[in-house]
């Protein structure tokens, strides 16, 4: 068996409903030198023996079962096998367009700067799809650029895990995956974009996502909204609220009172509040003065904590009439 250019990482578990449709798609893609090692984490359904079928077919599926129970785990035992220098991830219950790999291949290589690309993706099956996960899937893949990808970093994961490519040496360099109880992907994404890694996106949709009520996003605590806040949090302080104590929030409704509560539990207090409502304007909100948009009280850090879907770029454009710089002055977290 002739050394692979991509290894194909696929945790599995009780999946034997989506499997083989998964598994159809990386032996139809057009890019032929990959290996998929597949990570049995502990099923107990008909997917071992799907895969073992399947590694019958075709050499290039290898099958692991690591001791350590949990999908971090399976995950970073999947990795440290993973034999070739480009990773691309994928899921059992997935679909990878045709020339996925063949594609995220080429621009990596064509790229020796950009670390990860993603590509554009649809979910499906579409009629279940909801209004929520459609303005994600758009907002995403809207994100075409790295300065994009970074403007938006804060926002919410910028990638569908098993939608990515990446140099496997700079993600071991950065630690590889970990449980902090969030989720593992996210972490991974921030301490890659703090370590300086460059991301890029291919426009073309060549990435399928099925929409289950099973899905982990979907059902987890690791991707729960205060998770993600705990996550974001974390990389906050060592970053762009490193040795700040106090900070103001843009949004006074409940994502704001979300943020307020698990900032003061790492120590970082809520001086006053924007928030374009005049009805709240001049009153305390937890002994912090809410203020109306036109202010002069801008100093110091601000974090945009609105949760109103569609809300984010005429805040933009409130901060940059301002002279706020995202980045060095304020962050949009929502």
């Amino acid at each position: 068996m002739t050394e692979p250019t991509v290894s194909v990482l696929l945790p599995v578990r009780d999946c034997q409903a989506f499997l083989p449709a998964a598994l159809d798609s990386i032996l139809r893609q057009s890019f032929a030198r990959w290996e998929l090692v597949a990570v049995d984490d502990g099923s107990r359904d008909d997917t071992p023996r799907i895969l073992a079928e399947y590694a019958c077919r075709d050499r290039r599926i290898r099958i692991i079962t690591p001791v350590e129970r949990g999908l971090v785990a399976a995950l970073s035992a999947g990795l440290a096998l993973c034999r070739a220098p480009l990773v691309a991830r994928m899921d059992a219950d997935d679909i990878s367009h045709p020339r996925r790999l063949e594609d995220q291949f080429v621009f990596l290589e064509e790229n020796p700067a950009v670390g990860l690309v993603a590509c554009g993706f649809r979910h499906f099956p579409r009629h279940e799809v909801r209004v929520g996960m459609r303005a994600y899937e758009r907002w995403q893949n809207g994100l075409m650029t790295h300065d994009l990808i970074m403007r938006d970093l804060f926002v919410e994961s910028p990638f569908v895990h098993p939608s990515v490519m990446f140099r496997k040496g700079p993600v071991l360099a950065a630690g590889g995956y970990r449980d902090h109880g969030w989720s593992e992907d996210y972490d991974l994404w921030l301490r890659l974009a703090a370590a300086g890694l460059r991301f890029a996106r291919l426009p073309a949709p060549l990435f399928f996502w099925r929409d289950r009520p099973e899905r982990l996003t979907r059902t987890a605590p690791a991707y729960s909204a205060a998770a993600f806040r705990a996550c974001k949090i974390h990389y906050l302080k060592r970053g762009f609220l490193a040795e700040n104590h106090e900070v103001t929030l843009v949004g006074a409704g409940l994502e704001g009172r979300a943020w307020m509560r698990t900032l003061a539990e790492v120590g970082i207090k809520v001086t006053r509040w924007i928030d374009a409502d005049p009805r709240k304007q001049g009153r305390l909100l937890h002994g912090a003065p809410i203020l109306g948009p036109e202010t002069d009280e801008l100093s110091g850090k601000l974090l945009v904590t609105v949760g109103k879907r569609g809300a984010r770029e005429g805040i933009r454009s409130w901060l940059a009439g301002r002279g706020l710089v995202e980045g060095v002055d304020v962050i949009c977290v929502t």
